[in-house]
């Protein structure tokens, strides 16, 4: 199968499905990766039981290895709202969609001190914002359609953000109320960032922008309250300069842990009107 059509509302859409573009950060064990949070890096090594060694270079009789990793920090994943409430709800549970209709939207985070929109708790000095008037200028082309995924790329987007230990120094940028608000009117219920956090990285313990995308009120902790609870947050991919703007068929693809955040490979596949 080379190509899938696909009806909507704004016209009949083909997926090439012979040019998968993947905007994961594949995960280097024990080498360069992006963190978050002051999270250690995500190692591996050979798992030693009696007089077995997995390692081939240490003479064991195959390579069987240990990982360990945060999966909210340690490169690209995705998380479900377990991820602020007190039952242990998954991913593997909630997030049971299939092929979604992706956005690809691109935009330029803005000084605290250059927009009125805000965010709780309130912005600090030099903080970076993408805000609501710049995912809406960037959508304005595809307003025709209903996507129900939103692939969020911010500028700079140097191949930094491949190996970058966010929080080392500025917090990285972080989406306005405003925005996530739009975001949620869209219909959008699966939301993809080069970021490492819908929030600021240090906000008081509040993660505004994640209970407002669950439907959550402030401070609501319980899975009960949430009026998208099959919604996801996907951090921390990458999606290369030479990957246009628009619309792309979203296979997310999840290993299937039974817990709120689990590494993921999501796959974009580029949409032509059929």
């Amino acid at each position: 199968m080379k190509h899938l059509i696909l009806e909507t509302a704004g016209g009949n859409l083909r997926a090439d499905l012979e040019q998968p573009i993947d905007i994961s950060i594949p995960l280097v064990f024990g080498g360069a990766q992006p963190s978050h949070f002051g999270a250690s890096a995500a190692t591996a090594s050979a798992l030693r039981s009696g007089d077995f060694v997995g390692d081939v270079r240490l003479g064991g009789s195959c390579n069987c290895e240990e990982y360990r990793l945060t999966p909210h920090c340690n490169g690209t994943h995705t998380e479900c709202v377990g991820h602020v409430t007190l039952e242990r709800s998954s991913v593997h549970e909630l997030a049971k969609n299939g092929p979604e209709i992706a956005v690809l939207l691109s935009v330029q985070p803005v000084p605290v001190t250059d927009t009125t929109e805000t965010t709780e708790p309130k912005p600090l000095r030099g903080d970076l914002l993408v805000t609501a008037e710049a995912l809406a200028r960037a959508w304005r082309e595809w307003n025709a359609f209903t996507p129900t995924a939103l692939v969020l790329r911010t500028a700079p987007n140097d191949a930094a953000k491949m190996n970058r230990r966010y929080g080392d120094s500025a917090p990285p940028p972080y989406l306005t109320q405003a925005a996530v608000e739009l975001i949620v009117a869209r219909g959008i219920e699966h939301l993809l960032l080069d970021l490492p956090s819908l929030d600021r990285t240090h906000d008081a313990g509040r993660l505004n922008g994640h209970r407002l995308f669950w439907g959550l009120p402030p401070g609501g902790r319980s899975i009960s309250q949430a009026r998208r609870p099959r919604a996801t947050v996907t951090e921390m991919v990458f999606i290369p300069d030479d990957v246009a703007d628009g619309l792309y068929l979203l296979d997310l693809q999840l290993a299937p842990f039974v817990a709120d955040a689990t590494p993921s490979r999501p796959l974009l596949f580029p949409l032509d009107a059929a």
